[in-house]
């Protein structure tokens, strides 16, 4: 971190009107399901089913396992098809199970019942595991993991802050299934043994925060923080400090806090009380680019062409696709990609032609990066190939939100000059 620290966020428009208050959007599957066999970074999967075998909602096909275990489920009945490699939103081809729909919907249960006031600790992280919970905000991390912490937690942070433009879909989902998300915090807060749970939700959002405030009274363990309109609010590490005042070296454990999605909290409550597994995900579609821009609550496997095309297609030939959203996203160059249960968004715009200029060495970049780094320098340093400065210059701290492209003044792309050195030093890791 940089001992010249300036405001590390912003406000930032965020375009949200689009989707907040218009109907939700049913996606039926289409006539052929893709489960991409990836999470996170890892494509470490034993695949459970072969060409042939006929499979049911909810029916177990895959499971990770590497060092974590994250079973993938079906969301249709049908017949596999076989393991075909396609693109995928991390921007690099990827196995998917292939599952011809036959659109009967015909389910199993491939998750066990728990009893939630009677279960243990061990129990409700086990639990979590089976079910395949992982971070719906986008990253995709074994929820279990983080609860198997020996540090002592006093506090489960529900983070419902939602600071990526355009983004609405935590909103509407923590709006349509607050009851899931009571149910999942409590299990959150048994399996840290936390004492209370904080729901962080921006203060512009007055009808959400009253919604809520209201569900939980009888909670009394449960309440609602308030924060700024600003971002990169959503990283924890932002919003730790924003409420706690505390900042941490690697995880929030460190000061007895532990983070968690919203609609990871709605998805772990509706596996307990449905046994079910993540096999559906509402997605915010939106941008100048979509005729009609909404949440779409679609199944998981379901491409992104097909939910282009029941919106009414794109708005312009020219156009800007993002799997997720305009500031962390990726650009992709196909919209034959699928929706994961960690995919949030769906960001398309008209494509604009930017004019960039040469650095003018006003450190706005570095005033605004959350991560307290310089962005300019490590640019800069990429640029020349100085692995050693890059390496000082702690470039893989970056979390790529790109807030120091955003209020670049000469327009120039700092975070993808950023992202290639965090791209060098893991090569250099690996090497």
């Amino acid at each position: 971190m940089s001992v010249w620290i300036g405001s590390m966020q912003k406000h930032i428009e965020g375009f949200k009107e689009l989707t907040t208050y218009n109907d939700i959007v049913n996606i039926a599957a289409p006539k052929e399901i893709y489960i991409p066999l990836i999470n996170g970074v890892s494509t470490a999967f034993e695949v459970l089913v072969k060409e042939g075998d006929r499979v049911f909602v909810n029916t177990k096909v895959a499971v990770r396992n590497d060092r974590f275990e994250v079973p993938l489920f079906s969301p249709v009945s049908g017949v596999v098809k076989g393991i075909k490699k396609i693109m995928h939103a991390s921007l690099k081809p990827v196995d998917h199970i292939v599952i011809e729909n036959d659109e009967l919907y015909e389910s199993t249960i491939s998750i066990p019942h728990l009893d939630l006031e009677k279960a243990t600790k061990d129990e409700v992280i086990e639990f979590a595991k089976v079910a395949g919970i992982v971070g719906m905000g986008g990253a995709g991390f074994p929820t279990y993991f983080k609860y198997l912490t020996p540090a002592t937690l006093k506090v489960v942070l529900i983070n419902g802050v939602e600071c990526e433009p355009y983004i609405t879909s935590d909103y509407r989902m923590m709006e349509n299934y607050t009851q899931d998300l009571i149910t999942g915090f409590i299990a959150m807060m048994k399996m840290a043994n936390a004492q209370e749970v904080h729901i962080a939700i921006k203060k512009s959002k007055k009808k959400l925060i009253k919604y809520i405030q209201e569900a939980i009274k009888p909670y009394p363990f449960a309440s609602i923080k308030e924060v700024d309109d600003v971002y990169p609010m959503g990283w924890e590490r932002t919003l730790v400090y924003a409420i706690y005042k505390k900042r941490y070296v690697k995880i929030p454990c460190e000061v007895n806090v532990i983070v968690n999605n919203a609609t990871t909290a709605i998805a772990l409550g509706q596996a307990i009380t449905k046994q079910m597994g993540p096999t559906m995900k509402m997605v915010t579609v939106s941008g100048n680019g979509i005729k009609n821009p909404a949440n779409v609550f679609v199944p998981v496997g379901t491409p992104a062409s097909h939910i282009i095309a029941q919106l009414g297609g794109y708005t312009d030939e020219n156009i800007t696709l993002v799997a997720g959203g305009p500031m962390m996203g990726k650009t992709m160059t196909t919209d034959a990609w699928v929706i994961t249960p960690y995919t949030n968004a769906i960001t398309i715009t008209k494509t604009e032609q930017v004019d960039s200029m040469t650095c003018l060495r006003c450190g706005t970049c570095n005033d605004h990066c959350p991560a307290g780094l310089l962005p300019v320098r490590i640019n800069n340093a990429e640029q020349a190939k100085n692995v050693d400065l890059i390496a000082q210059l702690n470039a893989d701290l970056c979390i790529e939100c790109g807030l120091c492209t955003y209020v670049c003044p000469s327009k120039l792309e700092v975070t993808e000059g950023v992202r290639r050195a965090k791209r060098v030093l893991a090569l250099k890791k690996g090497a």
